[in-house]
């Protein structure tokens, strides 16, 4: 079989694969092979992943994916798949489908018969779950959060009165606006602010929405944060009048 031909039938392949969250060494060996041998890495934010590469040693071609014309390059990827190529889909930080546009070429692929690997790895999600230390066996994920009042206050509002823990991702510029909404519709609901998960500023800020602020105010400025609500509890509705409560 000639060269040619081994090309024309090699099988395509859509790796999704999950980089870090901020320290530039968490990231798994399968990944590391995966971004050296692909014939091409799409990524979020193409100028995080060219450091990311660097620090590694990689040399690899690099393309766009986001945040404009998404479905256009949806459409030019799955065509390069369908010609047997080996395809790495990476986000800016973490891991893809977790609030970013990579459902749509994951989604094409599938439309085309062609295969999805998933290469786990970080995710600001789980990591920040894993140091809340909140009960959070059942959690709803909201996403990025919005940045005006308004709207953050249309998002939590439902949410806040269930039983079921939150999550969302939200930004220092936000955050004041998310810490107002929970304190006038869920005074005394615990929260953990994980921010700057793996960094050298990395902290885990615990406690009221009252002691959450005291803290702030000690600390220096934030740029990603994972906020986790603890869900309603009976004994929370029992002590609604009261100023203070305690997590079951």
């Amino acid at each position: 079989m000639s060269l040619k031909q081994s090309q024309q039938r090699r099988e395509g392949i859509l790796y999704v694969v999950a980089v870090p969250i901020g320290h530039a060494d968490d990231i798994t060996l399968r990944a590391l092979r995966v971004l050296r041998d692909a014939d091409l890495i799409a990524s979020e934010d193409p100028a995080a992943t060219r450091r990311l590469l660097a620090h590694h040693a990689i040399d690899a071609a690099l393309t766009s994916y986001g945040p404009t014309g998404i479905k256009q390059k949806a459409a030019v990827l799955v065509d390069r798949l369908k010609q047997g190529q080996r395809i790495v889909l990476v986000s800016d930080c973490g891991s893809p489908m977790i609030a970013d546009p990579g459902s749509i070429l994951v989604a094409s692929a599938h439309a085309h018969d062609i295969r999805v690997v998933s290469i786990p790895g970080p995710s600001a999600l789980a990591a920040a779950l894993s140091v809340a230390g909140l009960p959070t066996d059942c959690f709803l994920f909201l996403g990025q959060l919005p940045d005006t009042k308004r709207a953050i206050r249309r998002v939590l509002a439902d949410h806040l009165a269930d039983e079921t823990a939150v999550v969302a991702f939200c930004t220092i510029d936000s955050l004041s606006f998310v810490l107002s909404t929970i304190e006038e519709t869920a005074p005394r609901r615990h929260l953990t602010l994980a921010c700057d998960l793996t960094t050298p500023s990395e902290r885990t800020l615990r406690g009221t929405v009252h002691q959450i602020r005291n803290l702030l105010a000690s600390h220096p400025t934030f740029s990603d944060i994972t906020l986790v609500i603890s869900g309603r509890t009976k004994r929370t509705e029992r002590r609604r009048g009261r100023k203070t409560e305690s997590l079951d």
